[in-house]
């Protein structure tokens, strides 16, 4: 398994991006039992990604489409949104040069959506998120109002902290073993240690106790560099919404919310974030972001 030069792979990213890894771990998730001969073909998109790191995959297996994303620390209320955005893009990579105004419908893969939560606060073992929970009520009176949308997608959401949905981790070793090693870190450093310290510590505990045991040994600098830059951007996402709070609390109060999430945008910009980030932390749309970012520029220059 070698490390993706390109783009930066999270911890997650990396250590799923293998086809039998990732069979073992749909089998866990569904509760089902595949043989290994059933097919896993890999298509994560690398131009889409999180704060700059691929913290999601894409894979076709046995005709279906599953797309996996990772969270650190927060559940993303706009993560239905994202995916079908994400899914688009997917489905366009994969009709490629087909004619989808032929008179013969295109075959494609059913898809599955999960995001594994992963993060400090509490949170149920399993949920259910809808697209449609983001649909506005109807805004005048005569318009119609239908018992069902046009328009679904649904998220399972599953809990994989350590301690958490027991069964489903425990039927994917490589699953239950990404789980107690995040958890040794956590558990090192809460003791005290710098987030360093505690990775080599957690690193070197998880080898002896055969957890992730070959997967460490082969590539325990690369996951020391890796899990380094997710704590980093965990702690930069709190000092940048804790700034950009502060100073537009008092703005807040006089020319309400939208202008507070102006000010956190602009922060959040200071400190290098990137613009889909920003989007998704404040709700603004992309081409305010840009705007904000120009009118920055403008002010400071470009170095």
């Amino acid at each position: 398994m070698g490390v993706n030069t390109k783009y930066k792979d999270s911890v997650f990213s990396f250590l799923f991006s293998d086809p039998d890894i990732l069979r073992e771990l749909y089998c866990a998730l569904e509760g089902v039992t595949l043989p290994k001969d059933v097919p896993v073909t890999i298509n994560t998109l690398h131009d889409v990604l999180y704060m700059d790191m691929i913290n999601d995959i894409s894979f076709e297996i046995g005709g279906k489409l599953i797309i996996l994303i990772e969270h650190q620390s927060t559940i993303n209320p706009n993560m239905a949104l994202r995916l079908l955005m994400y899914i688009a893009r997917v489905y366009e990579k994969i009709v490629g040069d087909k004619n989808i105004y032929s008179t013969r419908p295109i075959p494609l893969p059913k898809p599955e959506f999960f995001v594994l939560y992963n993060g400090v606060a509490d949170y149920p073992d399993e949920k259910v998120v809808k697209l449609s929970d983001a649909f506005e009520s109807q805004a005048f009176p005569g318009l119609p109002e239908k018992g069902s949308t046009s328009l679904e997608l649904t998220v399972k959401v599953i809990n994989i902290n350590e301690g958490k949905n027991r069964e489903k981790v425990g039927r994917s070793k490589t699953l239950a073993g990404y789980s107690a090693f995040v958890a040794k870190v956590r558990e090192y450093e809460k003791a005290g240690d710098t987030k360093e310290e505690a990775m080599k510590k957690a690193v070197r505990y998880c080898r002896e106790h055969d957890i992730l045991k070959e997967f460490l040994a082969q590539n325990a600098t690369e996951v020391m560099n890796m899990l380094m830059t997710e704590w980093n951007i965990e702690d930069a996402k709190k000092v940048w919404f804790e700034e950009g709070w502060e100073g537009g609390r008092e703005e807040g109060r006089e020319e309400g919310w939208e202008k507070s999430r102006e000010t956190i945008a602009r922060n959040a910009l200071a400190k290098g974030a990137s613009i889909e980030y920003i989007h998704d932390i404040t709700g603004l749309d992309i081409e305010t972001i840009k705007q904000l970012a120009m009118s920055s520029e403008s002010r400071t220059g470009p170095f």
